[in-house]
């Protein structure tokens, strides 16, 4: 059993679930009770939202990008579950979604695109291999990227092109992929040449937590004076992001079954397939014109539903694929 941490830094990250919890509660509150704030906050998640990323990809040395692409086995489940079974299914849910095109579009967005940042944390509390996730990053983000459009015309049709402009999508692959990336790789170099570097570099990875904590404030905060008249649309795709968590952990149990992974690097693959990328999504929902305004709102509510059940996931992942029940083959180290 681990020691109580007693500094700020280390508790936060100690009991991270309940501060991402509150931090969400919290821009809930300040939503409704100072809606005049949102579009003030508005302006801040980009900002926010970058400097997490360069602190994720911080923890991901250039040098063992190299290393994970010949951890073939692992990263071809990740994608597999990321880009082939997740697409069928959020298609077989599809059709019980309310008919707004705002909440389609909302919801086709944030589940189509897997996440990179949380859950890293959020597996490595289930047991699963935090390091494969971290090497995956970049590859996951780059690929979400290039397929989204796709995915989208898929669903959506040729009344896709009225609606979405490829400009934000570009904006943000530069603003919150590439630069945070470059950035993030120039500290690793200064930091294997020089102690200074190095120290910048041990401060920024502590400020992983709170720069989540304050990217989900920001988040919440600002979108919840946006619920008005959607609040019925808007709940109903609750229990649709709640049936899809529940079905992507048997299915994320099956890929990684099928690629013979070992249980660290399972638990992996099914909490990739599960936790969506609503945070760097979100950009591209409120780039949408006035009339889809809700499909930012949709996507934050994944936000709400996805942490509430991380918990859950936190618990029984490592009964749904408990360590004894390791491939005969495992993955690399």
């Amino acid at each position: 059993m681990s020691q109580e941490p007693s500094g700020l830094v280390e508790r936060m990250e100690h009991h991270q679930i309940a501060v991402y919890l509150g931090a969400m509660a919290a821009g809930a509150l300040v939503g409704w009770a100072a809606p005049s704030a949102g579009p003030g906050l508005e302006h801040a998640i980009n900002p926010v939202l970058g400097a997490l990323l360069f602190v994720t990809f911080l923890q991901v040395p250039a040098a063992e990008l190299v290393r994970s692409l010949r951890d073939g086995r692992f990263l071809s489940a990740a994608l597999v579950v990321n880009f082939v079974v997740v697409p069928i299914v959020v298609a077989a849910l599809f059709g019980f979604l309310p008919a707004d095109q705002a909440v389609r579009i909302g919801v086709l967005l944030v589940l189509l695109c897997p996440c990179v940042d949380y859950v890293i944390v959020f597996s490595g509390l289930a047991g699963g291999s935090s390091r494969r996730l971290l090497a995956a990053t970049p590859l996951l983000l780059v690929a979400q990227m290039l397929l989204l459009p796709g995915f989208l015309y898929l669903f959506m049709g040729s009344e896709l092109a009225d609606i979405v402009e490829a400009g934000p999508f570009v904006d943000a692959f530069l603003i919150l992929i590439v630069i945070p990336l470059a950035l993030a790789w120039t500290l690793q170099a200064w930091a294997a040449r020089r102690p200074s570097g190095q120290k910048v570099s041990d401060a920024a990875t502590t400020t992983m937590v709170p720069l989540m904590a304050a990217t989900l404030f920001v988040v919440v905060a600002s979108q919840i004076p946006k619920l008005g008249d959607s609040l019925t649309d808007v709940a109903a795709v609750i229990p649709f992001y709640a049936g899809f968590l529940a079905l992507m952990a048997f299915a994320g149990k099956a890929v990684a079954r099928l690629f013979r992974l070992d249980a660290p690097a399972s638990r992996a693959v099914v909490f990739t397939g599960a936790t969506r990328n609503s945070l760097v999504v979100l950009p591209l929902a409120l780039a949408l014109p006035d009339t889809l305004s809700v499909a930012a709102v949709v996507v934050v509510t994944q936000t709400l539903v996805e942490v509430l059940g991380m918990v859950a996931y936190v618990r029984l992942v490592p009964r749904l694929i408990p360590a004894d029940t390791a491939a005969a083959t495992p993955v690399g180290p």
